[in-house]
């Protein structure tokens, strides 16, 4: 099974970008195949749901890593396959007695680009074929020990077929006469074309781990190990948005006792940021990829689901609160289906007055710690919500981004702190970009009457 989110998550934590900007599906978009990148894209629609498989996803790219393993093909070899593989016509279908006088003399003036398409075809799956037959001896050793060891079986397993033979001994340098040509081609475009397909698909995963593990050494990112989901525990150490360029690393834990962590702090103290390198981190946890952090354990979860950039709903009349309450009710659906979740509530209520977006966090957030088998995190500027939910729920952790003062200029240093914040500096960013003093100037207005 796959996890449980949607579009406004993907779009909250930016996993495949919005508005000009590279999204984190790009960070990691670095295969050499088209195929790979393809792949890539469905592992970010579709993150895993089950500890077994995030782990075994995971210990295959850490291992290609440790290893230094290169992708030892060629693009061009798969583009040419693929569109070689992709004409199943059999009127294209080469045999001996176009091997002629007349071919070859208009071979020889205009060039038969349909016999070149099928020439270079039958090639690229040979030079692939060979690779391949070598890459799989060289890591056979390492890949036993690993999950990756299932699919190097299936891969040796296509390449035992018995017509590939020929192919697997020819000669890649010499160019191949019209009649291996045709031979080859009733092979590889008809009569084994799905070995074909499934190989082509096994080696785009390889693609996939070994460009992951590149940019998991080159960005210094560490391995989650994903825990079952009983455990209902996270623990990140050193974590930090992947898209900055000097990002602020935190740590933080969830446990049973305290499944439910309330984030205070002023505006532009970098609560909304940490939110969202905390959902990216679980994200590419619930993936089995390497995450922007020293260290990752977590219980997996069925679902994610993040409320931090929710949009007012124009076209249905809908204000801002109003999307919020519709948001906070899709989400509420989703919890009441008993599923292990992980949910992001950023500001709720900042679309109505302060009266009732205090009466309504306390509310909301009371409810949702009584949800046990989940993991929340919500945010708020309303501190005072914070002082009545300590005095009523056991289980929320409270923490803060605290805003220090230099003179009159507050300095916001991102670093997580246990507790309520009491800052309130929002008066004097106001005051200091002297925004009172414009509106007291006076314009003289001339008479011209």
């Amino acid at each position: 099974m796959s996890l449980m989110t949607d579009k406004q998550t993907l779009n909250d934590l930016n996993i495949f970008g919005k508005g000009g900007t590279h999204g984190i599906y790009a960070i990691f978009n670095r295969t050499h195949t088209r195929g790979g990148s393809e792949l890539l894209e469905e592992m970010f629609r579709n993150p895993l749901s089950e500890a077994d498989a995030i782990n075994a996803r995971s210990t295959t790219i850490r291992s290609f890593g440790a290893n230094g393993l290169a992708f030892p093909y060629e693009a061009s070899w798969f583009d040419g396959a693929e569109q070689y593989l992709q004409n199943t016509d059999e009127r294209s279908r080469l045999s001996d007695q176009q091997d002629n006088l007349s071919r070859k003399l208009n071979q020889l003036i205009a060039g038969d680009n349909a016999y070149k398409a099928i020439e270079k075809g039958v090639e690229s799956l040979i030079h692939i074929l060979q690779t391949t037959i070598r890459f799989a001896e060289s890591i056979q050793q390492q890949a036993m020990a690993i999950p990756y060891g299932k699919e190097l079986a299936a891969i040796e397993q296509l390449l035992k077929e018995e017509e590939l033979q020929p192919l697997l001994h020819e000669s890649a340098k010499l160019k191949l006469p019209f009649a291996k040509v045709a031979e080859y081609d009733k092979v590889l475009r008809f009569r084994q074309r799905d070995v074909m397909k499934r190989l082509l698909h096994l080696l785009y995963q390889t693609d996939v781990y070994i460009s992951v593990a590149r940019i998991a050494a080159e960005k210094k990112f560490s391995f989650p190990l994903a825990l079952p989901r009983e455990q209902q525990t996270v623990i990140l150490e050193d974590f930090y948005h992947p898209s900055l360029t000097t990002p602020v690393a935190n740590s933080i834990v969830i446990a049973p006792s305290s499944n439910v962590i309330f984030l205070t702090g002023a505006n532009m103290a970098g609560k909304s940021t940490f939110m969202k390198a905390l959902g990216i981190c679980m994200y590419l946890g619930q993936m089995g990829f390497p995450v922007p952090a020293s260290k990752m354990e977590f219980s997996v979860r069925d679902g994610i689901f993040t409320t931090i950039n929710l949009p007012d709903n124009l076209s249905m009349g809908a204000s801002h609160f109003y999307a919020e309450v519709l948001r906070i009710k899709n989400v509420a659906r989703e919890l009441s289906r008993d599923k292990y979740l992980f949910v992001i509530f950023d500001e709720l209520f900042r679309g109505t007055n302060v009266k009732d977006a205090h009466e309504a966090t306390i509310a909301v957030t009371s409810a949702i710690a009584r949800r046990k088998n989940c993991m929340f995190m919500v945010s708020t500027h309303i501190i005072e919500a914070g002082e009545v939910l300590k005095a009523q729920c056991e289980n929320i952790n409270f923490v803060f981004l605290p805003t220090l003062m230099e003179g009159s200029k507050p300095v916001y240093t991102h670093k997580l702190q246990s507790g309520i914040t009491s800052d309130r500096h929002g008066m004097v960013i106001i005051r200091n970009e002297g925004i009172l003093d414009i509106l007291a100037r006076k314009k003289t207005v001339k008479n011209n009457a």
